[in-house]
């Protein structure tokens, strides 16, 4: 009932239609003003069009309100003054609604006259707006207070967008500071829970951890934590306790978490800090790069790389330091089962497998010995460098060849077929102890030999995981008492008066200083060589102090390389050259001895034994029979006892202290034979050209009984 009321009340207001047009005039002007300096920077099309629409829904409004009143002439001005003002409005659909629900409202109030002029009256969607518009003015209670807040409303649009727009921001960068301030209180709590000072575990602590299953994140969490303060130990270090506890809790988290037994881990922590530990360990549980070496025989290292392009894998060359290698990232095929892997293309070989060849450096028309060959990597790469010599048109022996040895029999398969697919034709293939190859292929007759000696493996974990648990010390030690027997054979077959060659290459894929360093001080000692550069412009130098050890200072020409470093097998590399062909005796490159010492219970008994063969020569002289001694053969025999003699009597005395002056008073009386250094080995060639005279007396004596019967005869 309330808009049948409303129209009454506005009936006698629509009899005057001069002053509706002059009222629906100026509210377009105000509204045009009104929308031109708030729309003043819109062109959009769609706005025009959706205002158009909202225009006609108004007076749809407007129409039904009031009451009808016929059409008056001045509305083709009035959209034309509609039309102008919509050109200059750009503004997004909901706010132009708004404006054309206050437009219509202010002329409800003047006249329903202008709702009929603006209307159409036949859109379909003007019932529904207009059943809404009349829900919401009954509840309004008047309509005029509503008119009055939705134009306040459109007039403060735009300040309404802006302001929103500010308080989302700033309400933005109050969360923003407040939760840095939260993790700013969060990393200050932590710090102050892991404070700097780390407390060891008790033995109760250790025992109630032995009994649970282990927390591995609890052992990652205190091997950092140990590591760090072993780092700054003098300003981090627990109250009473010693850098012997950390380590040994170090140790035993180690064994833990990466599985090695107790051996094996102490001896690398002996050998590296403990920063670099932490990294050597982490790089060995992750495996190496696969690497390809070419066969320059067949191909070339640019033409199997476009091949094996082409077949899906992604490769890339090696390094500077090779011209035939090729490490591969990922294959879309068997990389080990490629036409050209069948044809000898290449050999899938380790990168560290390289060094030892290029280290020995094989030169073409040469005799080398590759002692353990096996599966014939190596090998194939040392033929590949001789340019594969093959036998002269004579039959002759060939310009140059190399003896691949295998101890075990059962390897021979792959070393043999390696070497047929490779295509090497200068190969011999023996099956025979390294040790005994002096005495098959001769002492002296080679020119180069490479030595990759067996090992223990520590520097190939990635490959064999089970040498974490299952080496010892003993093991350790046997492999070193086998290299140290192989290499003295290696050196025993080379010719030092080669012309190009006279060169030794010993190499093992173990960290072990045991295995490496020890070895070759040890050949330095037995024989007459010397280290030489191994031409190897990166890897680190070889130890020559390790612990209690001191070393031949020229071991550091040796070259280590470790998986953390050079992102290869642990391996160690040594070039030795050869100065002569003589061996000198077994104790000759020891310290020598200000004191000359006894001799041992051995030269004590062939000491009695050349005494009897004495008394022996003398009693056949006395028979007649020792006549045609040399003079020089008895004498010197004794010169030697009385060198003994004099041996055991030169013995250093202790010094006797003298009352008066309190200082050490040595005998002056001493033969000054006594301060003379000698070696051990003079006794031994003393009584060996003993020996010799005496033999050589033997001789001459039975000659003379001959030539006293022919005089005899004669007589």
């Amino acid at each position: 009932m309330a808009p049948a009321a409303l129209n009454k009340k506005k009936g006698p207001k629509s009899q005057k239609p001069a002053a509706k047009k002059k009222q629906a005039k100026n509210l377009s002007t105000e509204k045009r003003s009104k929308k031109d300096d708030i729309l003043d920077d819109s062109d959009s099309p769609d706005s025009v069009e959706e205002h158009e629409q909202a225009l006609p829904l108004a007076g749809s409004r407007n129409k039904k309100k009031g009451s009808k009143v016929p059409k008056l002439p001045p509305k083709k001005k009035q959209k034309n003054d509609i039309g102008q003002k919509d050109e200059s409005m750009s503004e997004d659909s909901d706010s132009l609604d708004e404006e054309a629900d206050g437009y219509s409202d202010e002329d409800e109030l003047g006249s329903d006259s202008g709702s009929d002029i603006l209307s159409d009256g036949d859109d379909p969607l003007a019932d529904d707006f207009l059943q809404g518009s009349d829900e919401e003015e009954e509840g309004s209670g008047s309509g005029t207070e509503l008119d009055s807040a939705e134009g306040s409303g459109s007039d403060s649009d735009s300040d309404s967008d802006e302001s929103d727009i500010e308080k989302k921001s700033r309400a933005l960068d109050k969360q923003r500071e407040r939760e840095e301030k939260e993790a700013e209180k969060e990393l200050q709590l932590n710090i102050r829970d892991e404070s700097d000072e780390f407390r060891l575990p008790t033995k109760e602590e250790l025992e109630a951890e032995a009994l649970r299953p282990p927390d591995v994140q609890n052992l990652q969490r205190r091997i950092r934590e140990i590591v760090r303060v072993l780092s700054n130990f003098g300003d981090l270090k627990q109250e009473g306790a010693t850098r012997k506890d950390y380590i040994e809790q170090l140790k035993m988290d180690l064994c833990s978490y990466y599985g090695y037994n107790d051996f094996l881990i102490g001896v690398l922590v002996e050998m590296f800090p403990v920063n670099e530990l932490i990294e050597l360990i982490e790089a060995v549980e992750k495996p190496r790069p696969i690497c390809l070496r070419t066969n320059t025989l067949k191909t070339r290292r640019r033409d199997l790389a476009d091949v094996l392009l082409n077949r899906g894998v992604n490769l890339d060359p090696l390094s500077k330091w090779s011209k035939v290698g090729l490490v591969v990232y990922d294959s879309q095929v068997p990389i080990g089962a490629t036409p050209e892997y069948m044809a000898g293309f290449y050999m899938l070989q380790s990168a560290s497998s390289f060094l030892p060849v290029m280290a020995l450096a094989p030169q073409e028309k040469e005799r080398i010995i590759d002692m353990a060959a096996a599966p014939g990597g190596k090998t194939t790469y040392i033929a590949a460098l001789m340019k594969n010599s093959v036998i002269d048109s004579f039959g002759l022996i060939p310009p140059g060849i190399i003896y691949a040895n295998e101890m075990k029999e059962s390897r021979l398969k792959s070393l043999t077929a390696n070497i047929h697919r490779m295509g090497v034709t200068n190969a011999i293939i023996c099956n025979y102890d390294g040790r005994e190859l002096p005495k098959v292929l001769g002492q002296n007759t080679v020119d180069r030999v490479l030595l990759d000696a067996p090992c223990s493996g520590t520097g190939v974990i990635s490959k064999d995981e089970s040498v974490k648990s299952s080496k010892s010390l003993e093991d350790i030690e046997k492999c070193a008492f086998l290299q140290k027997q192989l290499l003295l054979a290696a050196i025993d077959m080379v010719d030092a008066n080669s012309k190009s060659g006279g060169y030794i290459v010993y190499s093992t894929c173990s960290m072990m200083v045991a295995e490496n360093e020890a070895v070759i001080d040890y050949a330095l000692k037995k024989r007459d060589v010397k280290l030489m550069p191994c031409g190897l412009d990166f890897g680190r130098p070889g130890f020559i102090r390790y612990r209690q050890h001191r070393f031949h200072p020229s071991l550091e020409k040796t070259r280590r390389f470790y998986p953390h470093v050079h992102n290869m097998d642990g391996f160690f590399v040594a070039k030795i050259k050869k100065m002569s062909n003589s061996k000198p005796a077994a104790e000759a490159s020891e310290p020598l001895d200000s004191v000359d010492e006894a001799p041992t219970i051995g030269e004590e008994s062939k000491q009695k034994t050349e005494e009897h063969s004495v008394e022996k020569n003398a009693t056949e002289k006395d028979v007649g029979l020792g006549n045609g001694l040399p003079d020089g053969g008895l004498p010197s025999l004794s010169a030697a006892k009385k060198n003994k003699k004099r041996k055991f009597n030169g013995l250093e005395k202790k010094p006797e202290v003298s009352l008066t002056t309190g200082k050490d008073s040595v005998r002056n009386d001493l033969p000054a034979a006594k301060k003379i250094k000698k070696k051990k080995s003079q006794w031994k060639e003393d009584i060996s050209k003993a020996r010799e005279e005496k033999r050589n007396a033997i001789r001459e004596a039975k000659k003379q009984p001959a030539t006293a019967r022919k005089s005899r005869g004669k007589k």
